[in-house]
């Protein structure tokens, strides 16, 4: 028996040393807030899988924390932050700008709002890594400890820049970058039928919407000079010289983990180093607390309706929250509320109240009916895979894109917040519950989502896993970025074919001419 035991024992210190001799070192540049979210979920896989996971995080980050038992962190002392005292005060004012009304002014001014805050928070960004520069213990630790891969969110640019600073190989878990949503910084995108983010439009434009796409990629340009370029450039010259551009490093990294897929995004262009893993962060529900699961089944044939506004918006402005109570109020349905606020005086006794919900587990039960939703890219994505269709409440930033891309599939419906009220938010309620086709449209959705040769994460770790086995991927790297425009749109060859077939016309008209002339000249001849 003892035998028996000891050998036991032996075979399972055999596979951790094995899983030690084959996991690699993972250095991890996160950004913070909802983003961290689905990070998290990358690195628990790797965790697993016996990888080693170092996190940098900032000494006053909102939701990395310093202690973990997935991963060890290197804490950055930091002065500025990205939290919800940071973002709070902007939320808050373009909440304000976007109940005036949708027009272009308004919009502009949420543009200008947009652009002010996140000049600051790439700001700090740079400050930061300039700071992990300068602190030569630090740069000789990262560069001793031979990291096989660098994973990073490039919503934020620190990653990229010591992904190039000591040569290991770079991985984006992307859906925006800091000049905007990924594909553009990496694949063909025509304006003609790739819709420009924050444009609202889908890939079937008429000729306005397609000026509006156009003056939308301008207006995305410009924040990109005014936002990123000055920054990140200033910091690329002062530590790499005065040949690196930061944006050529972005588009250098080896593999693209894209957050979307073709059930979400509508067909375009795409590369051989973008891999999508729409809804990675999506898993099965599990059994709900008695007292939401007594709560939930108390709703009989009806169902239940669940809302939540995502991390950054905790709260909406108290007159709308009083008409979203009242019209949840006149509805036989159950309704669950992630709710932070003064109490309702319009709440019914259909409405429970919760500080938190566990929101995948819901969305997976079968009596939930509609989930109301801000519209955030986690939420959404959460909604397709469990089939729930949504009433959506847009807010700020990618907000009201994501929803009116569902709202084209048939799986929502859009309520501004510049016109809600009890009986808007109740009519849209009712055709959401009530008109089978949003429900039936997501039900397809989900299904198409599922139906793959494997998960989404288990394909999202393969191509970490494939990137530190090879030590990159640098056959996957298109050599487009590296052209000028004009070699790019092969501007030279074609001002070269045309140059020869204008050269060869001439040739026959001046043959032609000349033979003309004989013939004429030959004819005067013989009359004489």
């Amino acid at each position: 028996m003892k035998m028996h035991l000891s050998v036991h024992v032996a075979f399972w210190m055999l596979l951790s040393a094995l899983s030690g001799a084959y996991g690699g070192k993972v250095l991890v540049f996160p950004l913070d807030g909802s983003h961290w979210i689905n990070m998290k979920v990358i690195i628990e896989k790797l965790h697993s899988r016996g990888h080693d996971v170092t996190v940098v995080r900032a000494s006053n980050s909102w939701y990395v924390k310093e202690g973990s038992t997935y991963y060890t962190s290197i804490t950055i002392q930091n002065d500025g932050g990205f939290d919800e005292k940071f973002f709070s005060p902007v939320v808050e004012r373009m909440l304000e700008i976007r109940r005036r009304g949708d027009s272009f002014w308004n919009r502009f001014l949420i543009e200008l709002e947009i652009i002010s805050k996140f000049g600051e928070m790439h700001e700090d960004m740079v400050k930061m890594i300039s700071r992990m520069f300068d602190d030569e213990a630090l740069m000789r630790s990262i560069e001793e400890a031979k990291y096989d891969v660098i994973l990073t969110d490039p919503a934020a640019g620190a990653g990229v820049m010591f992904a190039y600073h000591f040569k290991i190989p770079l991985v984006f878990n992307v859906r925006w970058t800091v000049h905007g949503e990924g594909h553009f910084a990496i694949a063909p995108s025509p304006l003609s039928y790739i819709p420009v983010p924050g444009a609202e439009l889908t890939d079937k434009m008429t000729f306005f919407e397609r000026v509006r796409n156009v003056l939308c990629y301008i207006f995305t340009l410009f924040q990109m000079a005014v936002v990123t370029a000055p920054r990140y450039n200033a910091f690329c010259h002062k530590y790499f010289g005065p040949d690196v551009d930061y944006f050529s490093l972005f588009q250098d990294a080896d593999i693209w983990l894209m957050r979307n897929d073709f059930t979400f995004e509508f067909p375009r262009p795409t590369m051989p180093n973008v891999v999508y893993m729409g809804g990675f962060q999506c898993k099965p529900s599990k059994p709900l607390p008695k007292h939401l699961e007594d709560f939930v089944q108390s709703s009989g044939e009806h169902g239940v309706i669940i809302m939540s506004l995502g991390t950054l918006i905790s709260k909406l402005p108290q007159d709308i929250n009083e008409d979203i109570a009242a019209a949840f109020a006149q509805l036989p349905h159950k309704v669950i509320w992630r709710y932070a606020g003064p109490k309702l005086a319009n709440l019914g006794n259909n409405t429970l109240l919760v500080d938190w919900m566990p929101q995948n587990d819901l969305l997976g039960h079968p009596k939930t009916k509609v989930f109301v939703a801000h519209g955030g890219t986690n939420g959404v994505q959460e909604a397709i895979y469990h089939g729930v269709p949504l009433l959506g409440l847009p807010l700020v930033f990618d907000q009201p894109d994501n929803l009116s891309r569902m709202r084209k599939k048939g799986t929502a419906v859009i309520v501004d917040i510049a016109e809600l009220d009890r009986t808007v938010f109740l009519e849209a309620l009712k055709e959401v519950l009530y008109n089978p086709s949003y429900s039936e449209n997501m039900k397809t959705l989900s299904r198409l989502h599922r139906d793959q040769p494997m998960k989404p994460l288990d394909h999202a770790i393969f191509w970490i896993e494939n990137v530190m086995r090879n030590g990159g991927a640098p056959h996957l790297r298109t050599q487009s970025f590296r052209m000028s425009w004009f070699t790019y749109h092969s501007v030279d060859v074609i001002l070269t074919l045309l140059g020869a077939v204008l050269v060869i016309l001439l040739i026959v008209f001046y043959v032609s001419r000349c033979l003309c002339l004989c013939i004429l000249f030959r004819k005067k001849v013989k009359r004489e």
